[in-house]
């Protein structure tokens, strides 16, 4: 049975009796502590702070941590973004195994969405080469799956259903993309596209454009064509509408817990929930 909202994730690890020891580096602002707080409480985690003048040593340290196996999920906390990814992509000390891709997975609880939507990436690639497409959409599969959802449908994301390959050079990736996924190379999933948002998410606005499509407006993930899609929805969604919403880190030797340091308390603890079920 697929976990459709954060409500049923929470029901999940209580139930699974689920409780992960988290690296958190310098766990210093409110909203940070208050996460922990919560998550400890419900018992799904034990916190494990580490802190220090310097944060790229705090980084360092639960890095050391987590490649110790002494703790199964590490956590941004009030540090900056480049001493944090760079004591995780460290090649002698990090925890990105050579050739890993290291990605971002939002997760989207929206209302009136009858499911958790996942997209990638708002966060961490730029410009999504093909190979980096390519792990994204296996990345996205293997996380919905970890959701109960057998048979993930993904969308490659464009703002048009047609491929533009004079416009859009990226799109012209797209039809390769959808054959690997129909040789099962992600697994069991369905993959297609370009769709742009509405057709992958409303069985209505494909219908009125008579398109085609095995993803029928019921999409679980969206492939954002790059880091400016992707954040520019991810921080639409968040703004403007009442969309609770979790990040991590995908690549990684486990899962890492990176949101903004201006996030709220509710996406920092959703994140944290969301990378025990992971």
């Amino acid at each position: 049975m697929s976990i459709k909202s954060f409500d049923e994730l929470f029901a999940h690890l209580r139930a699974k009796k689920i409780c992960k020891r988290v690296a958190v580096i310098c766990p210093d602002d409110a909203c940070t502590q208050e996460s922990l707080r919560r998550a400890k409480e419900e018992g799904f985690i034990e916190p494990l702070p580490f802190h220090d003048a310097d944060p790229a040593t705090a980084a360092a340290r639960a890095v050391e941590a987590v490649r110790e196996g002494r703790a199964d999920i590490l956590m941004k906390g009030f540090i900056n973004s480049a001493p944090f990814l760079h004591a995780i992509i460290d090649k002698e000390k990090g925890i990105l195994p050579a050739g890993r891709v290291l990605t971002h997975i939002a997760v989207a609880e929206i209302q009136g969405y009858p499911r958790l939507l996942f997209f990638s990436d708002p966060a961490v690639i730029p410009f999504p080469t093909q190979e980096q497409r390519e792990t994204q959409v296996d990345y996205l599969a293997h996380t919905c799956r970890r959701f109960g959802i057998e048979e993930p449908r993904i969308a490659l994301i464009h703002c048009q259903e047609k491929a533009d390959t004079r416009h859009f050079p990226y799109t012209a990736g797209y039809a390769d993309i959808i054959s690997k996924a129909q040789a099962g190379e992600y697994g069991r999933c369905i993959v297609d596209g370009p769709l742009d948002v509405k057709t992958a998410c409303s069985p209505e606005a494909l219908a009125e454009k008579h398109i085609p499509s095995p993803i029928a407006g019921k999409a679980d993930a969206l492939v954002m064509p790059d880091i400016e899609a992707g954040n520019v929805f991810y921080k639409t969604l968040t703004l403007f509408t009442q969309t609770r919403t979790a990040g991590l880190l995908q690549g990684t030797d486990v899962p890492v817990v990176m949101t903004s340091r201006a996030d709220t308390v509710d996406s920092k603890y959703l994140s944290l929930c969301t990378a025990c079920l992971l």
